[in-house]
């Protein structure tokens, strides 16, 4: 997408959420022949470009979708490989994170991932709790039309014993049982690889996101193409639906 003239998003509007859907690790690798496990290691260093990014900018929340729901069918070795390399970074940047003040957290059906990695990541998220710099979410094991079965689940619930009447379940009452639901929504969506799609990420929260989708594959990721979805960013109206006569009158 097309930038617009001049102003920085360093000057102005900056995003308190940014949403990343990382996709191109495979095709990098497969594009320089090599195996596609390759291109995730890579990918895992772009994670620290956009952490570092984010917290030069002042944003707020990070949300990566790191692993979705559907990727548990993809060829079991690439399974293994990606659980290998989740687990070495949880082993390897937590601390760093850490010394950062960065709160970690994770979303997602964690049940699903082995003891080993379960350990580690309530580790994380115990040891960083506290931490205020950024909030790194971490979506993985995650869907989000499963978000929505499970607020509605635990809603249901709630009518069953008698504690919450459904004539009193509103949007803003199922938003408190989505994920992320303590945390603002996005206001940035980025997608890398080329694709125009958000692919069951965040199904909820994304409903006024702005969106911005670029060709370069996850790990050619840098910090211009991230200033430039900044940039792009500090140039729209955000409007959720009024005018913009009335977005006017409520600024002024």
């Amino acid at each position: 997408m097309t930038a617009m003239p001049p102003t920085s998003a360093s000057e102005g509007n900056v995003p308190r959420h940014l949403a990343i859907i990382m996709d191109g690790n495979g095709r990098w690798a497969e594009r320089r022949r090599r195996p596609r496990i390759i291109g995730h290691r890579a990918g895992a260093r772009t994670v620290n470009l956009v952490i570092d990014f984010c917290i030069e900018k002042g944003i707020e929340v990070l949300t990566l979708f790191a692993f979705s729901s559907e990727n548990w069918g993809r060829p079991q070795d690439e399974v293994s490989a990606l659980m290998k390399l989740f687990a070495n970074a949880l082993e390897r940047e937590v601390d760093e994170l850490n010394r950062r003040n960065v709160r970690i957290r994770f979303i997602g059906e964690r049940v699903r991932f082995p003891d080993t990695i379960l350990e580690r990541m309530n580790a994380a998220e115990a040891l960083t709790a506290g931490n205020t710099r950024l909030t790194l979410a971490i979506a993985a094991s995650y869907g989000g039309r499963q978000d929505i079965v499970q607020a509605t689940q635990s809603l249901v619930h709630d009518v069953l014993a008698g504690t919450l009447r459904p004539e009193d379940i509103d949007e803003t009452v199922l938003d408190a049982r989505m994920a992320l639901a303590d945390l603002p929504p996005p206001d940035l969506f980025i997608r890398t690889g080329g694709e125009h799609r958000i692919s069951n990420f965040l199904l909820w929260q994304l409903a006024y996101t702005e969106l911005w989708f670029t060709e370069k594959l996850w790990p050619e990721l840098d910090t211009e193409a991230l200033q430039h979805a900044l940039d792009d960013y500090a140039h729209r109206e955000r409007r959720y639906g009024l005018t913009s006569a009335q977005i006017l009158e409520k600024s002024a």
